[in-house]
């Protein structure tokens, strides 16, 4: 394949490893989960490991750490070096209070250094540890990891239920660490800002660039090119896997760049009506926005009893909040924890009265909510019983589907639909629950840490979920990059109890943030500025002809896609005639892919003719 071996194979640089595992082999179930890895760790390596969920990302860490004995292979280690595991769900349970946790273990820390962390990311080391939430139980297992005084680092998505303060902190206290680090973690903000190397585990085999996962998408999608170039000489049934695994992944990439350019335009729309004060009223006022409303909160107050002598006994959370949220709001809600974020949320649903002020809801309005503690699934049940009750057929929003088609949509290789939930990973169990809970009719949609346990190509495929879905969007989230290529409006709470509204993400709000008080009330939030357009070219005649004629040519896919489909909703198709059942299906596929392809070269003509529109 040319040069490929330029940048999956890596060749260590001259300094020694800290830490080594040379044909690293690991039997799992019925096969080999990964088989003749060398991955080498150099003592100022910064490491993104990279991978579908249940691809081995979390085992692989534990083979690292020596915590699991791998079934071929040799680890070595330099003498006198420290290996540190940050694991995602440390037994903290099991102790009486987090300060137990944390001084716990073989290479127990000291405790002036386990208490001199905990007060810098403000942790109560003596919080029973039964009742710790999960971003205490999370601050703890930072604090036990980092007091170790470890060489390297395995940090197992070490923002997960961490507030954006202590993410922040966690940044600066790894870009000042001396050693090496390798970080599994969905929060692409801390990838991009931390990484200079990046390990991508996919189908059993694991690469390895010498970029940091900024780069990490366009050096996938060189791969994949190549990869696609040599199955050319494969069949068609390899070659369909191939586009259903790679050109589905790619398609969306491209498809969501042209999504952001939406969303800056419904951002853009936001910011008018939040702008000054009697621009917003006016805007407010007329007939069509009236009939758009799903929520509005006026002068909402919500306070809670305190022991604080200075907060006199009780502590206001939420001060004269007014918001009135409309039919296709996509709302993100950020603050440190304790600042009031889950409250506003019950405010807003009308699980929680307000002390003062209204809310008034749609009469319509019917909610789905996927909360953070997200519902255990029972580990003997198949993966069928919790989508279809068992059967072959789900209800999608109202229309009936094939189970095996659905798995599709939510990334999963369809013949897991008998599968036990006990076999799949965290993160594919996170995503069976997203696939069933948005199968369900709904016109809003309640997200609490929506990110948590997914894989990177999972929060494509829910920004993609969420970008497409009717009705209106609530999101508490704590994933930067995830907010700003999702969300309208964010509000922002600082714990005084005053929420900031602003028009755009994160960085929108994070930028408003950091603006004088005196500022902030005059400054409106615009979303962040397009970047510079392309130099003026005539589009080629090919281009000016597919610009026009691929619409015409997705419609008539998406037609074909439609009957397909209606065929398969034959519910004795598939046992009276599985050789047609299959052929129909591969159709689908074919389809798609190819729908996909042709949105994609449409999005990057229409920019093209964008830009030289303007």
């Amino acid at each position: 394949m040319g040069d490929e071996r330029s940048f999956t194979t890596y060749v260590p640089a001259m300094s020694a490893p800290v830490l080594a595992f040379e044909n690293l082999g690991l039997i799992q179930g019925s096969g080999w989960l990964f088989r003749n890895l060398d991955l080498f760790i150099g003592p100022r390596d910064r490491l993104a490991l990279i991978g579908r969920n249940g691809a081995g990302k979390t085992t692989l860490l534990k083979c690292l750490a020596g915590l699991i004995d791998s079934d071929e292979g040799r680890r070595t280690i330099k003498p006198g070096a420290k290996v540190v595991l940050l694991e995602q769900d440390p037994p903290v349970s099991r102790f009486a209070t987090l300060r137990e946790f944390a001084l716990s273990g073989p290479d127990a820390p000291a405790v002036h250094e386990v208490e001199a962390i905990a007060t810098q990311i403000g942790l109560d080391l003596d919080r029973p540890a039964d009742t710790a939430s999960g971003g205490e139980r999370r601050r703890a297992a930072i604090a036990r990891a980092l007091a170790q005084d470890p060489q390297v680092l395995l940090l197992d998505e070490p923002t997960n239920h961490l507030d954006l303060a202590a993410i922040e902190w966690l940044e600066a206290w790894l870009s000042r660490f001396s050693g090496a680090f390798i970080a599994i973690s969905h929060d692409r903000t801390f990838l991009t800002r931390l990484t200079r190397s990046s390990l991508w585990l996919d189908r059993g085999a694991l690469r390895r660039a010498e970029i940091g996962f900024g780069g990490f998408d366009a050096w996938t999608e060189k791969v994949y090119e190549e990869e696609a170039r040599a199955a050319e000489k494969l069949d068609a049934k390899l070659k369909l896997e191939l586009h259903w695994l790679q050109r589905g992944v790619t398609a969306r990439r491209r498809r969501n760049q042209g999504r952001l350019a939406k969303l800056n335009e419904m951002r853009a729309a936001r910011a008018a009506m939040l702008g000054p004060a009697g621009a917003a009223r006016l805007a407010l006022e007329n007939d069509d926005v009236k009939t758009k409303m799903v929520i509005e909160a006026e002068g909402v107050t919500k306070r809670y009893s305190s022991t604080s002598v200075a907060e006199g006994g009780e502590r206001t959370i939420i001060r004269d909040f007014s918001l009135r949220i409309q039919r296709g709001d996509r709302i993100g809600v950020v603050g440190a924890n304790g600042a009031g974020k889950t409250t506003l949320l019950r405010l807003l649903t009308g699980e929680m009265e307000p002390d003062e002020g209204k809310v008034v809801r749609a009469k319509t309005l019917t909610g789905i909510m996927i909360d953070q503690q997200r519902r255990l699934l029972d580990p003997d049940k198949r993966v069928r019983d919790i989508l279809a009750d068992g059967g072959d057929w789900i209800e999608v929003r109202g229309s009936k589907k094939h189970v095996q088609g659905y798995l599709k949509d939510f990334l999963f290789d369809p013949e897991l639909v008998d599968a036990r939930i006990g076999t799949l990973s965290g993160g594919e169990r996170s995503r069976l629950l997203l696939a069933r809970e948005f199968a369900r009719q709904s016109n809003l949609l309640v997200l609490d840490e929506p990110t948590n346990d997914l894989d990177m190509e999972t929060l494509d495929l829910l920004q993609e979920v969420i970008a497409d879905y009717d009705g209106t969007v609530l999101i508490v989230s704590h994933d930067r990059d995830f907010l700003d290529r999702t969300v309208t409006i964010t509000l922002g709470l600082d714990g005084s109890g005053k929420v900031d509204i602003v028009a755009g993400g994160y960085e929108d709000w994070a930028r408003r943030r950091r603006q004088p008080p005196e500022a902030r009330s005059t400054a409106r939030a615009t979303p962040t500025p397009p970047s510079p357009p392309r130099p003026r070219t005539k589009l080629t005649y090919k281009d000016q002809r597919d610009l026009d004629l691929l619409p015409q040519r997705i419609e008539a896919l998406e037609a074909q896609i439609a009957r397909d489909e209606q065929a398969l909703s034959d519910p004795d198709l598939y046992r009276s005639d599985p050789a047609r059942f299959a052929a129909i299906t591969s159709a689908i596929d074919k389809a798609r892919a190819e729908r996909d392809a042709a949105e994609a070269r449409w999005l990057e003509l229409a920019e093209q003719a964008e830009a030289l529109a303007g």
